[in-house]
């Protein structure tokens, strides 16, 4: 069984060391070309790059799949099954017909719900209770394949993205090589979805990042949470930007309000009603929430128990300009 995995991220790095781990053989990693990272933009390997080095197999970084030259390298490999995750492309109907056994996708939502680029951020802005990973068989679509195994999980109110996606890769990996043997015996049965109920989830981009502190308090915790990795929450404080990595819209900061509103009177959104003893509290739509770690623009990433104190009560905090 001469398996070409395919995937970029963390995520796919997960999955394929899985499969190396069951002692599949797998002939060739396809992933992303290297990326200038950090400030100092250094050219960096994907995660699944680095993976497939440290076990010795071969990888290929191609810029597009889509030229007879990519087709041509692939067939060199002779796959009998592709598996995706993760890897960032739509694979041209030419390598999906290619494999015997087809090719097979791990994605990170309980398809067809959340087909596309960003699921698991997605899954955390819309404040789901569960989420998931489906195995698929591909197809020309994104993410329309046939369903071959799911399997569901909670998602704990203050994860974050990154930590989601940990979980997700590590639930996957383990369904994808206990789905992999019946699947290759013939012994399941593929599940068209029902596309009267898919949703889709585009690329995150920079633009919803910029926190309205007239939504209410669990649409901004959500949105700092899904978006703390990129591309941040941001605000504004005396002018300059201010990223929020980390806040909760915590029911206790009730008493905090009827504090700021006996001494202050009504809270405009975006207002400071606490800053002191490590409590930074703001106003949104509804109610206050806690800002637990941000980073103005000219300083350091900081915990709100080290610099509440830079703030100050009754000032307010504007969108992004």
């Amino acid at each position: 069984m001469r398996i070409v995995f395919m995937g970029t991220p963390d995520f796919a790095a997960c999955v394929l060391r899985s499969l190396v781990k069951a002692e599949y053989e797998i002939v060739c990693c396809v992933t992303q070309p290297d990326k200038p990272q950090g400030r100092k933009m250094i050219l960096t390997p994907p995660p699944a790059k680095e993976v497939a080095t440290e076990f010795g197999i071969p990888v290929w970084q191609p810029a597009s799949l889509r030229t007879p030259e990519a087709l041509e390298q692939l067939k060199e490999y002779a796959p009998d099954l592709i598996i995706t995750a993760a890897y960032g492309k739509i694979l041209p109907k030419t390598m999906l017909d290619l494999p015997k056994y087809g090719c097979v996708n791990v994605h990170g939502s309980l398809l067809p719900k959340y087909r596309g680029a960003a699921p698991v951020q997605w899954s955390i802005l819309n404040r789901d209770e569960k989420t998931g990973v489906t195995i698929m068989k591909m197809d020309e679509g994104m993410d329309t394949g046939d369903i071959l195994t799911s399997e569901a999980i909670t998602i704990d109110r203050r994860i974050h993205t990154p930590q989601l996606m940990d979980q997700l890769a590590n639930v996957g990996a383990d369904l994808l090589i206990r789905t992999l043997p019946d699947y290759l015996d013939g012994k399941i049965t593929p599940v068209a979805q029902d596309n009267d109920q898919a949703t889709v989830s585009p690329p995150i981009t920079k633009e919803q990042g910029k926190i309205n502190w007239n939504d209410p308090a669990d649409v901004i915790d959500a949105q700092v949470r899904a978006l703390s990795e990129w591309p941040g929450a941001v605000t504004m404080w005396k002018g300059a930007k201010l990223k929020i990595y980390d806040a909760y819209a915590d029911p206790a900061c009730e008493s905090l309000l009827a504090n700021y509103r006996e001494a202050h009177g009504e809270p405009l959104p975006g207002t400071v009603i606490a800053a002191k003893k490590g409590t930074l509290a703001v106003m949104c739509q509804d109610r206050p929430i806690l800002l637990l770690e941000l980073q103005p623009a000219s300083g350091k990433r900081m915990k709100a128990i080290d610099c509440a104190h830079n703030y100050e009560v009754g000032k307010q905090m504007e969108d992004e300009a």
